[in-house]
């Protein structure tokens, strides 16, 4: 794994790997509630403006991006007593500096680019504590750069957005049939990733439009923990006991992922779901030539489609959330499409995050079954 969760990776488990949180919390059982509540009321000594008025889970991502942007982990900005503790409260030098480079962000941006967001962390960090300044003569004369940009620059010298979407429809059963599926439920196995976290059951729950529901269940190691991604039509949830925050409401730019991944689990959505739809230049994933098309989500949220170029298959989505030191990926990459009633499923697929990456294997998917409501609220899957 990426990012320096050195003392820290093997305790977390693919679950939900380490939480890169920045601060304490008030207290844990006030933490359990969070909707309606910004980042200054939940948690302790946060100070600069930019990030004390966010929802609780836009904070978490801002404090991801920064961690991952600078290959740091929690302890490297909040050092304890030990190798592996954190203290959340005191203010050492590196703390003091980040604030004042996340202000520093924001004016620069301010006053050189209209207020968008143009210059990040990663824009001179690249996952290095100290910027580089010079290039290196093996990087000039070696491969090309294949850091990609968020967004795509459009092409026109191929198929476009509508022919490609098209081809993928077509190949996972056609739109017809498509229309058909209501609901399903996944089931399968956490692999975890890198050989951690294995062993866990694992549940996709979906009704369409808008309803999704994802659980991890370790019956054989409770230790591990069981973690929760829900989102009702409305509301969103995420358990994650290897976090700081054991669960917390999902009310900011991860409510619109959320929901973006409910509606994007009905492939015969995506024309309705995405708008803005435009072609970017083609990509190698793996062995796989993609077409690349990327679109806006309900609430202007980015997401970046990859199709195969050979079969029209999805091979990889990437949703990008927002936050005031630049944006916050997440990734799914799915493989080993079946047939089940004759729609196509990924009955293999890995979910990345900054807190961490898991994989999975599905055994088995049934289609148009009820499915309580409650799977899909809060404490949702149990």
């Amino acid at each position: 794994m990426r990012f320096g969760w050195r003392p820290l990776v093997a305790a977390a488990g693919a679950t939900a790997a380490v939480s890169l949180i920045g601060v304490a919390l008030v207290n844990r059982a006030q933490a359990q509630s969070t909707a309606g509540k910004t980042a200054g009321q939940v948690f302790k000594n946060v100070t600069t403006d930019s990030l004390k008025n966010l929802t609780v889970d836009d904070f978490l991502s801002a404090m991801g991006v920064i961690s991952a942007d600078l290959g740091l982990d929690c302890a490297d900005c909040h050092p304890g007593a030990g190798s592996d503790k954190v203290d959340w409260v005191i203010d050492p030098p590196r703390k003091q500096m980040a604030r004042k480079m996340i202000n520093m962000l924001a004016a620069i941006n301010k006053q050189n680019f209209g207020g968008v967001q143009s210059v990040t962390c990663f824009s001179c960090h690249h996952g290095r504590l100290r910027p580089s300044t010079t290039i290196q003569l093996d990087k000039l004369y070696g491969p090309p750069n294949e850091e990609q940009d968020d967004l795509v620059t459009p092409v026109t010298d191929g198929p476009n957005a509508n022919q490609i979407i098209d081809k993928y429809l077509t190949a996972i059963g056609g739109t017809q049939k498509l229309a058909t599926l209501k609901s399903f439920i996944a089931t399968g196995t956490s692999l975890g990733y890198g050989g951690l976290g294995g062993g866990g059951s694992f549940h996709i729950y979906a009704q369409a439009p808008d309803k999704r529901t994802v659980d991890i269940e370790f019956k054989d190691h409770p230790e591990r923990g069981d973690s929760t991604w829900a989102f009702n039509g409305k509301t969103g949830w995420i358990k994650s006991p290897r976090g700081l925050l054991k669960d917390y409401d999902v009310t900011g730019s991860e409510l619109n992922g959320q929901r973006l991944d409910a509606m994007m689990a009905f492939p015969g959505q995506i024309k309705t779901t995405l708008t803005r739809l435009r072609v970017g230049v083609g990509d190698d994933i793996g062995d796989h030539s993609v077409d690349v098309v990327q679109g806006n989500g309900p609430n202007g949220e980015l997401c970046t489609l990859s199709f195969d170029r050979k079969t029209g298959l999805l091979l990889r989505m990437v949703r990008f959330g927002t936050s005031p030191v630049g944006r916050v990926p997440v990734q799914y990459d799915y493989d080993d499409y079946h047939d089940v009633n004759g729609i196509k499923f990924p009955f293999k697929y890995t979910f990345s995050w900054l807190d961490g990456r898991q994989q999975f294997q599905l055994t088995g998917v049934e289609v148009n079954v009820p499915i309580k409501e409650a799977i899909f609220n809060k404490g949702a899957g149990k």
